[in-house]
């Protein structure tokens, strides 16, 4: 049976050349495709999705955020995460968030394919730039004595609003699309900043970028 296949990546030109690597296979169907992490679990549930090819860094909703909306509605459904950057902090944060694998975008045309047979057998993958980034991760943790130190955690309301802040909607704009008061955002905002040590919307979006929830 045909994988189907469902690609998340805001850049139209990458999604395009994934979707030209995936149509040579004949075992696998891109069925679906969007730049709007937002639409990811609609789009998932509409095509019967197998496998959902997640970029990290998306408008909207993150694919950390859309990954766990994805995986809590539908956890028949694997995640690979796409990604720049093979930072183990990433890495980390994305299995956390339910992917099941995780490759970089510069190694994407050599292990994409890999990466789907892999979770289509219920088996986990990651491409060798992010083992080698986890194995130096451990060896650092052995070495000091301490494990590695991911970003602060904030709650899944507050990472929405940290992500529509970075990507420099005012609080009414962002009160609409997450349905609540403005006043609520701005507790949020405030929040966050006690949370992290952080003083102003400079500093928010710095932060945001450090830990993958927008593109620089």
């Amino acid at each position: 049976m045909n994988q189907r296949i469902l690609l998340a990546d805001d850049h139209q030109i990458f999604r395009e050349a994934l979707r030209a690597l995936l149509d040579r296979e004949p075992d696998l169907e891109v069925v679906a495709e969007t730049g709007d992490g937002i639409e990811i679990s609609r789009l998932a549930r509409e095509h019967a999705v197998d496998i959902v090819c997640m970029d990290i860094s998306m408008p909207g909703m993150n694919g950390m955020e859309a990954t766990r909306r994805l995986v809590a509605t539908c956890p028949s459904i694997k995640v690979i995460a796409l990604s720049a950057h093979p930072d183990h902090r990433y890495v980390l944060d994305m299995i956390k968030a339910g992917a099941a694998g995780y490759i970089t975008k510069a190694e994407a045309s050599n292990e994409l394919l890999r990466a789907i047979r892999a979770l289509a057998r219920n088996r986990t993958y990651f491409c060798p730039d992010v083992m080698d980034a986890l194995s130096d991760a451990l060896h650092s943790a052995r070495d000091s004595g301490d494990g590695p130190r991911p970003p602060s955690h904030l709650g899944p309301r507050e990472r929405q609003v940290l992500q529509l802040v970075a990507e420099g909607c005012h609080t009414t704009q962002i009160a609409d699309r997450l349905h609540i008061a403005p006043a609520t955002v701005d507790v949020h905002r405030r929040n966050m900043m006690r949370k992290l040590d952080l003083h102003n919307v400079a500093d928010l979006t710095r932060f945001a970028i450090r830990s993958g929830l927008v593109s620089a």
